[in-house]
Formats: C-alpha cells, sequence, structure tokens
C-alpha cells in the first residue's frame, strides 16, 4: 500500500473498474442525460466502459459537463492571465474559494483549453460521504481533506497532505489546487490562512522555507461569479457567527449546496490567473529570518495578488451603494442591474432582519473595499 491510498484519487490501472461500477447509479444518469440530451444512454454507457484514464474520463465526460452547466446556468466565462503560464509546467494554484465544485472545475476547464497541466484539486471528505460522489471525485483527481480529527490526528494528516502536493508537484509533473482557506468565503473577504501555508511547508526539506515554496511555484488565482448562486444558503452561518453561536450544518446542507453551485444562476464568471510568485519570495526571505513572519509575509502577497485581479461586477457596486446609502459607485451599474439585484434581495433573505439584509449586501460588497486598497484596481 501506498501511504497516500487513505486520500489519493484513482490511479489509471483502476479508473475502468469504477466507472463500470457507477455507469449505472442514477446519479451518473441524470448526469449524463443532462450533459449528453441527444445521446441514448446505451451509446455513453458503453463509452464509459471503454474509458481507462482520468484525463480520458475528465476531456470526454466532465469538460462537456461543465460546458453545460455554463450553458445552463451563467451568461459565460471570462479568463485572464492564462498566456504567462508555461504547458509543461505544474503549478501550485492557490485561489479565493467561492464554489465547492465550480471553483475547480472551471480552472481545470481552463487548463484543458489552453493545452496546461490540469490539477489534483483539494476537497474536504465531509463532502463525499456519499458513495457515490467519493468515487466521483476520485475520477476528477481529487485528492481528500480529512476534517473531524483530533489534534494528533490532525497533524499527522496535514503531514501526508503536505508530502502527497509536493509528490504531485515535484514528482509527477501534476499541478495542484488548493484553496487559500478551508471551506467557503462566505462573507466575500477573501484572506488565505495562514494554517494552509504551514501545512504545505511540513514537507519541505529546505534550510530556508521559502526555497521550497519556489520549487511548488505559486501562482495565485481570483475567480469570481456576478451572482453568487448559493449566496442566500450562506446566511444561517452568517446569522449564527453575528449572534455568537455555534452554527451546526444539516444532514444534507452540503450536498444541497454542491448541487446549488452547479445549477443556481452565476450570470458572468471570470478567472485570474497571476504570476508565478518568485521575486516575491526572494524579498520575503531577505526581509525576514523568522519563518512565521515568513508565512504572514507570503499569505499576504497571495492576498495581494487575489484581491487586486479581482473581477468586479455590477453586483458588487450596487452592494456597495445599497449597504452605504450611497452612490458612489452609480456610474458602473444600470438602473435596471439595480432593480434585479434588488428583486434578488426580496426573493432570497428577510429584509425585515438587519442582521441579514446586512450581511447578504455584505458578500458582495466587501469585494469592493478590498479591492479598493489597490491602487488604480477598481
Amino acid at each position: 500500500m501506498s501511504k497516500f491510498d487513505k486520500i489519493r484519487p484513482f490511479y489509471d490501472s483502476e479508473v475502468n473498474e469504477a466507472l463500470c461500477k457507477i455507469a449505472d447509479h442514477p446519479m451518473m444518469k441524470a448526469m449524463m442525460s443532462f450533459t449528453f440530451p441527444e445521446t441514448p444512454e446505451n451509446v455513453w454507457i458503453e463509452q464509459l466502459k471503454r474509458t481507462h484514464s482520468i484525463r480520458d474520463f475528465q476531456c470526454n465526460f466532465i469538460y462537456h459537463a461543465i460546458m453545460k452547466v455554463l450553458e445552463n446556468s451563467s451568461e459565460g466565462l471570462t479568463t485572464s492571465g492564462f498566456e504567462n503560464l508555461d504547458k509543461h509546467t505544474p503549478y501550485l494554484f492557490i485561489s479565493n474559494h467561492r464554489d465547492i465544485i465550480l471553483d475547480t472545475s472551471l480552472l481545470n476547464t481552463c487548463l484543458m483549453d489552453n493545452g496546461l497541466v490540469m490539477t489534483a484539486s483539494a476537497i474536504g471528505d465531509n463532502l463525499v460521504k456519499k458513495s457515490f460522489l467519493h468515487i466521483l471525485s476520485k475520477l476528477n483527481r481529487n485528492f481528500l481533506v480529512q476534517r473531524e480529527l483530533s489534534p494528533r490526528e490532525l497533524l499527522q494528516s496535514s503531514k501526508l497532505m503536505a508530502e502527497y502536493v509536493g509528490q504531485l508537484i515535484l514528482r509527477e509533473n501534476r499541478s495542484v489546487w488548493i484553496a487559500q482557506r478551508e471551506g467557503r468565503t462566505k462573507d466575500g473577504n477573501d484572506a488565505t490562512h495562514t494554517g494552509v501555508l504551514k501545512m504545505l511547508g511540513m514537507a519541505s526539506d529546505e534550510k530556508n522555507l521559502m526555497d521550497y515554496f519556489k520549487k511548488l511555484k505559486i501562482v495565485p488565482v481570483s475567480i469570481s461569479y456576478e451572482y453568487d448562486p448559493t449566496d442566500a444558503l450562506k446566511m444561517p452561518q452568517l446569522m449564527a457567527l453575528a449572534n455568537d453561536e455555534v452554527y451546526i450544518k444539516d444532514k444534507n446542507e452540503d450536498f444541497m449546496t454542491l448541487l446549488s453551485g452547479i445549477m443556481g444562476q452565476k450570470k458572468r464568471i471570470h478567472i485570474h490567473v497571476g504570476k508565478v510568485l518568485d521575486e516575491e519570495l526572494t524579498q520575503i526571505s531577505e526581509q525576514f529570518e523568522n519563518q512565521n513572519k515568513q508565512i504572514q509575509a507570503l499569505a499576504q502577497a497571495i492576498d495581494d495578488s487575489i484581491l487586486s485581479t479581482y473581477k468586479l461586477w455590477p453586483t458588487n457596486y450596487i452592494a456597495y451603494d445599497l449597504l452605504h446609502k450611497t452612490n458612489q459607485y452609480s456610474h458602473l451599474y444600470t438602473d435596471k442591474e439595480k432593480s434585479i439585484f434588488e428583486r434578488r434581495l426580496e426573493i432570497r433573505i428577510d429584509e425585515n432582519n438587519p442582521v441579514e439584509f446586512e450581511g447578504f449586501l455584505a458578500m458582495y460588497a466587501n469585494p469592493v473595499v478590498n479591492k479598493s486598497k489597490y491602487e488604480n484596481a477598481v
């Protein structure tokens, strides 16, 4: 047994058996009939059963599923920065995190379109408790982030994951996607948690940690949705936080959020990939000897890249103006766009609840506040 067997995706040699196992599953049938509505069931089942690699599964099935999702639930995906990446180089993509499945799926779609190395992607094991989803995630080259562990188990798990990320990038020539923090951003404030970077650094055998991060070739990624399809679903957790209460998820909450993220309306989407952090790491090394300070500075460098390149939409400016009772950004949206957003507010939240009302608006408005800190960024 490989020491990574608990968390790794399938090897290509395991793909066909896994696909044959789930080909007749109702969720697979639903996914395929959505993706290929004109194709008879026996045709795609036959093709599935002839698939023997993750790449073939992703290219022939998942790519088309994502295209169909974009067609049905968005007004298009735009990108920037991919021209700066090398086709044969693996990168560590550290991204802000809005949607459970789509953030990484859309990035991989863009990487494939640009002939770049696709990613192995981190996913919380709490999201794939259903057997079908667990198998599907391993077929999509997801590796598991283990949750709900004791402090001792968490330390071991973090070290294992750090080693696996290093193994993928430095030995297997495979890019990796990981979110800048545990869980999706609920309030629109994208910030890199130093714990994620400390975890990644556990695999370093370099005297200076920044030299190890240079080897990993960190690329910050910003992804923005004009409408967050799960915005209303994030409200109960924000409400609990505002009331200083412990939030307990419903049994199927993660699954429902996953479905809502995929099928909910998003309007326009933009992904920007930044440049590899290299000079920044040199400067951090020269400026700080203390490793904790180095990690804090690296987190800031990632934040600077993500926040300054984050694509702002009319919804962000409208929310800012509504929240602050101003017309500061009214030149950046139309009356029609404003009335559509206000209608969304009416439908999705209780406007008589000030905490919920302000929390919903802040989720969209905070990216404006964050980006305005960067000169000429808005």
